[in-house]
């Protein structure tokens, strides 16, 4: 059992890890930015480290600024929560170095899944059907358009990293593509650090279905079941 777990994430997200960290008895650390110095997880947890500016990539994407406030606090491991470094296997790997538990998939999974744009050639070659689209992340945005051209419109330009539904482009002809791929490479940036994109060609109307599996490091693995995420705002679920 973990002694004290250091979440390096903010707001409602971070607050749920304490939450549950109380019911286990373990200590909890937060870390924020100067724009979170008052925030509700921040004065929830039992102590709590600066890490930076208001911008997500100096203060809550910085992986250097995480670790040393994990290293300061003695924290055990840190849970990413979801979003910001969550699916990134760079992190999970400095986490291993600094012999500080990951709360997550180990880096080799992040690696294929965590990527999207990777994650669509593993399921690719395990046979697993995947919707028409780019085979890699895009160069620029006239790459994109060669491609779409192909594919036929609508397209969706996706974020390669991270999740959550930021950098996500609805695209419905050529002329509006080159904008849709500036804004959604900015966001994908800004909140993840990483402003890889790739492109699919658009189901609408489509039913949202996921199903959660849970494992751990003894080899055990269960599958919870199916729920339907098909209600959703700005491409976040809200049900």
């Amino acid at each position: 059992m973990f002694s004290k777990i250091l979440i390096a994430n903010r707001g409602e997200i971070a607050l749920r890890v304490i939450r549950a960290c109380r019911t286990l008895g373990i200590r909890t650390v937060a870390v924020f930015s100067e724009a979170d110095r008052t925030a509700p997880h921040v004065r929830y947890a039992d102590e709590a480290y600066a890490i930076g500016p208001a911008e997500p990539s100096a203060s809550y994407l910085n992986i250097e600024r995480i670790l040393g406030a994990a290293r300061t606090a003695k924290a055990d491991a840190i849970h990413p929560g979801y979003g910001f470094l969550s699916e990134n296997a760079a992190f999970a790997e400095a986490c291993v170095r600094a012999g500080i538990v990951f709360v997550g998939p180990p880096p080799s999974v992040l690696r294929s899944v965590g990527d999207k744009d990777e994650a669509r050639r593993t399921m690719a070659a395990a046979g697993v059907p995947v919707i028409p689209g780019s085979d890699r992340a895009l160069a620029d945005a006239d790459e994109a358009r060669r491609i779409a051209a192909t594919l036929g419109y609508p397209v969706a330009l996706k974020a390669a990293s991270g999740g959550g539904g930021r950098g996500i482009r609805r695209v419905a002809d050529a002329g509006a593509l080159a904008e849709a791929f500036g804004r959604a490479a900015r966001e994908a940036q800004q909140a993840f650090g990483d402003g890889r994109l790739y492109l699919e060609k658009l189901v609408e109307s489509a039913r949202h279905v996921e199903v959660q599996v849970l494992g751990d490091a003894h080899g055990n693995l269960r599958a919870l079941g199916e729920r339907a995420c098909s209600v959703q705002r700005r491409n976040q679920k809200l049900l």
